[in-house]
């Protein structure tokens, strides 16, 4: 009765079950997978909560890849990490999901394949199953810093495979990209004729980090690319849900992808008009929210590195960006047991290692946004339960 592009199995985990359990009795829990900004405790600057009574008497004006005045916008916010894009060539959705979508729709017919990062955001592959493309992962590794394993990511390629994803700084890994490996990808995909998707949704967030990070995607012009973004990261506005993407790329490459795209968004104009002209004034306000979140992650990580000292037998891999950091801790127990015992008796929450398809155990990945008393208690708890086995 139902499509193939859904998982098999839908119902809930053993994590959740004890997850819900635990909030239905009200007992405290120290989260330490929020990433959501708005619900961390965070000073947002007046204005951000701004009413839309006058924005939503203004006229509604739908054009496919969004208000002319909101894309200009956006170019400007990626003049401000010195990338200059046209407006023209920025795409506005309602979320970088959607981005994702609108572009599997624009390069994949049922079935051909993109190579998408591992570990990585478990999203990519339940966005790539909805549009009927199958997503091939290719490895990351760490060796005390994070990179791409070139090598097999270029034997992943097949006759079917339409595109190359990247996510700089990546989720949950927190590694850039790096020059080198740009261009290798770029060489990679002008040779078999690939499109690049940069999600560079975290891109504002770079932690201290001594090695060198690459460029943005738009910042080669041999391939047909799409530098994705939003304000959900960006501006720490989950709620507004804005997603865009700029095409970079040969300009022959980018009018034939840009007509395309077209007709995809002017099928769906999924986009509130209030929102766009709001985007302005929104972004605007993001510098201030900016600065409170990187203060926030700097915190955190700075607890984290200290705390970690304290428990030789465990190491956290390094994250170069991003909000979220990966701890190794010793394999004595598989990561769901861990995890479930963290949360049953210690009531802390973490994400384990193979949410992320981290291939082997035992990784636990915690977010950076947590309230600090909160995560200095949290962490205090998970090396304590790690040390006491």
């Amino acid at each position: 009765m139902f499509s193939r592009r859904l998982p098999f199995n839908v119902s809930i985990n053993r994590l959740t079950e004890r997850l819900r359990s635990l909030r239905a009795q009200n007992i405290k829990l120290f989260d330490l997978t929020q990433s959501n900004p708005s619900l961390v405790g965070l000073d947002y600057p007046v204005g951000s909560s701004e009413a839309f009574e006058a924005i939503l008497r203004r006229p509604y004006l739908p054009h496919p890849f969004g208000l002319f005045e909101a894309r200009e916008a956006v170019a400007r916010d990626f003049a401000r990490r010195n990338i200059f894009s046209d407006p023209n060539r920025i795409i506005l959705t309602s979320s970088t999901s959607e981005s994702y979508s609108f572009l599997f729709k624009l390069i994949c017919d049922p079935s051909e394949s993109v190579l998408i990062p591992r570990p990585g955001y478990p999203l990519l592959e339940h966005l790539t199953r909805l549009d009927a493309v199958k997503g091939i992962p290719y490895q990351l590794y760490y060796h005390g810093e994070w990179s791409i394993d070139l090598e097999s990511l270029a034997k992943s390629v097949t006759e079917d495979t339409r595109a190359v994803v990247i996510v700089s700084p990546n989720n949950p890994t927190g590694s850039f990209i790096k020059s080198h490996e740009l261009e290798a990808l770029v060489a990679l995909c002008h040779r078999y004729n690939l499109v690049l998707i940069g999600d560079e949704i975290f891109a504002d967030y770079p932690l201290p980090y001594d090695g060198k990070r690459g460029p943005s995607v738009l910042d080669q012009q041999e391939v047909l690319a799409f530098s994705l973004g939003g304000l959900s990261k960006s501006a720490g506005l989950p709620g507004a849900k804005l997603g865009w993407m700029a095409a970079g790329g040969p300009e022959v490459a980018v009018e034939e992808a840009l007509a395309r795209l077209e007709l995809i968004c002017d099928t769906y104009l999924s986009v509130s008009n209030a929102i766009q002209y709001a985007v302005p004034g929104l972004l605007t306000l993001a510098n201030e929210i900016r600065k409170n979140i990187a203060s926030r992650v700097a915190e955190n990580y700075t607890t984290l590195s200290a705390k970690i000292k304290t428990c030789p037998a465990c190491q956290v891999l390094e994250p170069e960006g991003g909000w979220m950091a990966t701890i190794q801790v010793p394999a004595t127990k598989t990561e769901e047991i861990l995890v479930i015992e963290l949360l049953e008796f210690d009531h802390v929450l973490v994400h384990p290692g193979y949410f992320f398809d981290f291939t082997t155990e035992s990784f636990l990945v915690v977010s950076l946004l947590t309230n600090p008393e909160d995560f200095n208690e949290g962490i205090t708890r998970l090396l304590k339960r790690v040390m006491s086995v």
